[in-house]
């Protein structure tokens, strides 16, 4: 899946940004640059890619826990 940052402005002038075929945090990274030129964030609704892990990261996360 291509990776996408999707700018929609509404009549009224509100933003919204939605991102797509980003895992985990990627999104937010990818879209920092456009929501801090924006200025201020009202809300926020994560979706389910957004709570899927990159791949090794379960791995790394599995020896972590057998470590301690």
């Amino acid at each position: 899946m291509s990776k996408t940052i999707e700018l929609i402005v509404a009549p009224n002038g509100q933003t919204q940004v939605q991102t797509t075929g980003f895992v985990g945090s990627e999104c937010r990274q990818a879209s920092r640059f456009i929501e801090q030129a924006l200025g201020h964030q009202t809300s926020e609704r994560l979706t389910a890619e957004f709570h899927q892990q990159l791949p090794g990261q379960q791995f790394t996360q599995q020896q972590q826990q057998q470590g301690q």
